[in-house]
């Protein structure tokens, strides 16, 4: 009796260089997506908006002198009601809304494409490459 096999994909070994190659053509056309370059123009903004960064800045140390709180989730209510009150005065900035936007419609882009090299790859990207990766 004979066995036979199910015939198996050719591998195709991929030198460094054309890893390299392929990794800098990704990064370009990543860099020249209209959700990139849009994420681009909104950190700009938000970086040059001063009452945005004050803004930021008064949630920020808020948020920092209650750390230890937070993670205890032992904060008060009047303690929480002004970090949400400072949260709000900042998201409620138009230049915080707009980047906010580009990051989410940004980070859409790079999951979809996590996904699109998880698919291709056979693994799960966004698994190996780490927390803040996509």
């Amino acid at each position: 009796m004979t066995q036979t096999t199910a015939p198996t994909p050719a591998r195709t070994e991929v030198t460094e260089a054309q890893v390299r190659t392929a990794v800098r053509a990704f990064a370009q056309a990543l860099a020249e997506s209209p959700q990139f370059q849009a994420f681009e123009q909104a950190a700009d903004r938000f970086r040059q908006d001063e009452t945005a960064q004050s803004a930021f800045q008064a949630y920020r140390a808020k948020q920092q002198s209650l750390q230890a709180m937070l993670m205890l989730n032992a904060i008060g209510s009047q303690d929480r009601a002004e970090l949400k009150r400072l949260y709000q005065t900042f998201a409620a900035q138009p230049s915080t809304a707009a980047y906010m936007q580009a990051q989410e419609e940004l980070a859409a882009v790079c999951q979809a494409a996590a996904g699109l090299l998880s698919d291709r790859l056979g693994l799960d990207f966004a698994a190996t490459c780490g927390p803040g990766c996509c």
